[in-house]
């Protein structure tokens, strides 16, 4: 992860005669590289602001082959491996179709093609990476649609085509595929250049099915000459394509990319936002490539720089935030940006629009603080030993940043773990909780405001009355809708205080409590051990410099993942390595000369005012010498308690708003979380 830092050389921003800034990012959007990265669609749709084209770079030349309206929509998939579903005339089947398939694996993409005896309509699924996986998809087509094939199957169609010649306009194009269409052939009207269609025929699997579809249409069609396309011709497959609208057939033109290797580029003469339906209508910048990549649709994003900083570090922080802390998030965004361009892990891009590398949503959050902030830093990056910094940075580091050891196991001098005290700017407007046991046994948090303290009972726990009606008695402390609460109290109620908390945020949280099924299922595939078959015990065993979790035991045994920031993913989605385990059913007693037992609620011996009792199976409150109580469960799970959200390392986004709060500048902030660098305008 520390691999492959860009070489001075390769920092210039270049500019153009104006002085405007004219780097390019690449932003993977749609695209499947396993592990790496995986988002796919079977097709983009773009919708334009202003007059658009569709073309080819052709030796650095822009060659545009298709002109779209302003506000006009245009579908985009690339040729490979597919399945058709379905075909019909009728459109309530073939709607009914597309929704069961648009709830499934395998997601669906709809043409009506016109032949000599009408209108009818192609259901297909895909693409996909081999022929194995189009195979297998086949039998799960079929289950899908099981009721609605009306005697059809499934088939498998792939990206090898037969020509039946060229034409000097689309309508002659469209002509003859309408006489060729019927039964199993399948033929389309093509763009192969600026003002260039042939009809095509297809898709055969291999080699052999094209030869011998080519052979069955020279005798279907004697005066005809068909001939093999080849794999490699860059090509736009015309479709109208009735997916988008199930109530009724609108079609919008669709073209299917093909051609090994080939780039579509879809750009606005008027530098005006493309709209991409598929990502929340968000509107982007710059131009969109589209090709294949493994298979898939490959979709990306290639935008200036600082016109992509203008929403990622709106995506990042709020813009109400300070003008320092902003311009200490573009800095350190511009610096991340360019030293993952060069890396381009993402084979096609350097960059994804996700947190995976930063969030990007396009003009839609874009604000003029943020836009300030991104102008007023313009071009500066972090450099160290003449190289940029990558510039890391997370949500907030819970009052101490990591160090790198904590989170990738190697040593970085840039990424020192320092304090980070106003990290707690995460908790300014956030009220308390109170950690309360219901008279039924049962523990939750309630919040500070509805509630009033009370008396203390006779044990010298404290007590509190509910205030306010319908009072929920939440899981963690937080509000969380989608998640059924512990119960409901009212005025007049009471319930015994065992402790009280910060709200859960982005500073302090509490998550859990786990059981051991829950931990071990988490576990699965990402400890190079099999982990014991039932967790009794665990407990934190190493810890780094700034007391994030290195080394965890179950049961004694060191639970060995990659890396230690990976335990945030194998324990349930921690937010941060920063936290303790407190079993919920295990309590220590410290007994005289420093020795220490642990116990178990189940049959605990105690001293009562009649004499020596054994402890029911649980619910037991214990009281610790700080006077802080809580309570010993019968089955044992696992709570963990901790601060910061993130891996912790670099600049803590809400530390740098307190910081800009204290009156810090950018440049102090950066140089605070970030070791031994400078700040260099390029």
């Amino acid at each position: 992860m520390l691999a492959g830092l860009m070489l001075a050389g390769a920092l210039h921003l270049p500019a153009s005669a104006d002085g405007s800034d004219t780097t390019l990012v690449r932003v993977a959007m749609y695209l499947d590289l396993g592990n790496t990265y995986k988002s796919t669609a079977p097709a983009v749709t773009l919708k334009t602001a202003a007059i658009a084209e569709a073309g080819f770079s052709v030796n650095a030349v822009w060659e545009p082959w298709v002109r779209f309206s302003a506000g006009e929509a245009a579908r985009f998939s690339v040729s490979g491996l597919k399945v058709k579903a379905l075909e019909s005339a009728d459109w309530k089947t073939v709607a009914a179709a597309i929704k069961k398939l648009q709830g499934s694996v395998d997601k669906p993409v709809a043409y009506a093609v016109e032949q000599a005896g009408g209108t009818v309509y192609r259901v297909y699924t895909g693409p996909y990476a081999n022929e194995g996986e189009a195979q297998t998809a086949v039998g799960r087509v079929g289950q899908t649609l099981a009721g609605s094939l009306g005697g059809s199957t499934p088939e498998v169609r792939g990206g090898l085509y037969v020509s039946a010649g060229s034409f000097a306009s689309l309508g002659e194009a469209e002509s003859l595929s309408r006489t060729l269409n019927g039964g199993q052939a399948e033929a389309y009207a093509v763009m192969t250049g600026p003002q260039q269609y042939a009809v095509w025929v297809g898709g055969a699997v291999t080699p052999a099915a094209q030869a011998a579809l080519q052979a069955s249409l020279g005798s279907q069609h004697p005066g005809i000459s068909f001939t093999p396309v080849q794999s490699v011709v860059p090509a736009l497959i015309v479709h109208r394509d009735v997916t988008l609208n199930l109530d009724t057939p609108y079609a919008v033109n669709h073209y299917e990319l093909h051609g090994e290797g080939a780039k579509l580029l879809v750009r606005d003469e008027g530098n005006a936002p493309l709209q991409l339906v598929e990502r929340s209508d968000r509107k982007y910048r710059g131009d969109f490539e589209i090709s294949q990549v493994n298979g898939q649709l490959a979709l990306v994003n290639e935008v200036p720089l600082e016109q992509y900083l203008y929403s990622v570090v709106a995506g990042e922080v709020p813009s109400s935030w300070p003008q320092e802390a902003l311009k200490a998030q573009a800095v350190a965004a511009r610096s991340y940006a360019l030293y993952n361009a060069g890396l381009n892990k993402f084979k096609v891009a350097g960059l994804v629009d996700t947190t995976l590398s930063q969030v990007y949503y396009g003009t839609n959050q874009e604000a003029a603080s943020i836009t300030q902030a991104v102008d007023g830093t313009a071009g500066e990056v972090l450099v160290a030993g003449g190289n940029i910094v990558e510039g890391i940075f997370s949500s907030n580091s819970g009052g101490v940043t990591a160090d790198a050891t904590e989170v990738w196991g190697n040593v970085n001098s840039v990424y020192a773990s320092v304090a980070s005290t106003e990290d707690t700017a995460a908790q300014a407007s956030l009220k308390s909780w109170y950690h309360v046991l219901l008279s039924g046994g049962l523990t939750g948090y309630v919040r500070e405001d509805n509630v009033a303290m009370s008396a203390t009972n006779s044990a010298g726990l404290a007590q509190l009355t509910v205030t306010t009606s319908n009072v929920m008695v939440r899981k963690l402390p937080l509000i969380q809708s989608d998640v059924e609460p512990i119960g409901k109290l009212n005025p007049g109620d009471q319930a015994i205080v065992l402790d009280k908390v910060q709200e859960s945020s982005s500073y302090a949280w509490i998550r859990g409590p786990f059981t051991s099924e829950e931990l071990l299922k988490t576990l699965k595939g990402k400890t190079a051990t099999e982990p014991p078959a039932t967790i009794s015990n665990l407990e934190v065993t190493g810890r780094g410099p700034s007391g994030r979790v290195t080394q965890i035991k179950a049961n004694g045994q060191v639970l060995d993942v990659r890396y230690p920031d990976a335990f945030r993913s194998a324990l349930n989605g921690l937010p941060s390595t920063l936290f303790d385990i407190v079993p919920t059913g295990r309590y220590t007693v410290q007994g005289a000369g420093g020795t220490a037992t642990t116990e178990a609620a189940s049959g605990t011996t105690v001293l009562s005012a009649t004499g020596k009792t054994t402890a029911g199976s649980g619910g037991m409150v214990v009281m610790g010498s700080d006077q802080q109580a809580r309570v010993v469960e019968s089955g044992n799970r696992f709570m963990f308690v901790g601060q910061g959200n993130g891996h912790g390392l670099g600049l803590s986004q809400w530390g740098a708003k307190g910081m800009a709060d204290a009156g810090y500048d950018y440049q102090a902030i950066l140089q605070h979380y970030y070791q031994n660098v400078t700040i260099v305008k390029e």
